[in-house]
């Protein structure tokens, strides 16, 4: 059992270093040689538990996913409204990128041409399934314009979404994107929620940003 232990925490290690390199130095730039030195474990550990760095990018994007998933998880059947569940994702997903590697790493590495090995489908086509979702329930809840290309606006919405902490990657830290989170949402509320019910999802967007602040610096 001790031993089964060490060997998870080992693989744990070795994950969490590559993702940080793959982070911050990109995938073709990070080689294992890096990686073993940036997790202070032999090469031999190293390849125990991956035979390849891409089964290291695979193991950093199912992690991604799963905690995608979770995030997803915990916040339906809690009775909020469908356009605030897809708020607050958008925050929950924003908060595992300020707390951890694994997250932005994931992004870089879906962003970067890093093959996706079914059955793990790539993050944008999850994404864009939960969101075209909560844009649909918004529409039915009139929390949302009638009119709005529900496919057209839940593409834009994700690349607006990934745009923003691609961008964000190389100008500013990380514990800017809730900020940026909130900016986004300012201009898609405007856009697409009903007068009378905008100040109720601008108010709410101001406070998942201070919400998601304080819980990363805490």
């Amino acid at each position: 059992m001790a031993r089964q232990l060490r060997a998870e925490q080992t693989r744990a290690t070795i994950i969490t270093a590559a993702a940080d390199l793959f982070d911050r130095h990109g995938y073709e730039s990070t080689s294992l040689s890096d990686i073993v030195e940036h997790a202070q474990v032999t090469k031999g550990a190293l390849y125990f538990h991956f035979a390849a760095k891409e089964d290291l990018a695979h193991a950093i994007m199912e992690l991604q996913s799963q905690a995608s998933q979770r995030v997803a998880g915990e916040i339906d059947n809690r009775g909020y409204s469908s356009l605030e569940a897809l708020m607050r994702l958008t925050f929950g997903l924003t908060r595992l990128s300020v707390e951890g590697p694994i997250a932005r790493a994931g992004l870089r590495l879906a962003t970067g041409g890093v093959a996706v090995r079914p059955p793990l489908r790539h993050p944008f086509s999850e994404w864009g399934e939960l969101v075209n979702r909560g844009l649909s329930g918004a529409v039915r809840e009139a929390d949302i314009h009638q009119d709005v290309d529900i496919d057209a606006v839940a593409h834009s919405l994700v690349c607006f979404f990934v745009g923003t902490r691609v961008v964000g990657r190389s100008r500013e830290a990380s514990g800017r994107l809730p900020r940026r989170m909130a900016e986004m949402w300012y201009v898609l509320i405007r856009g697409l929620v009903p007068v009378p019910r905008r100040p109720r999802y601008l108010s709410l967007a101001s406070r998942l940003e201070r919400e998601i602040t304080a819980a990363c610096v805490s």
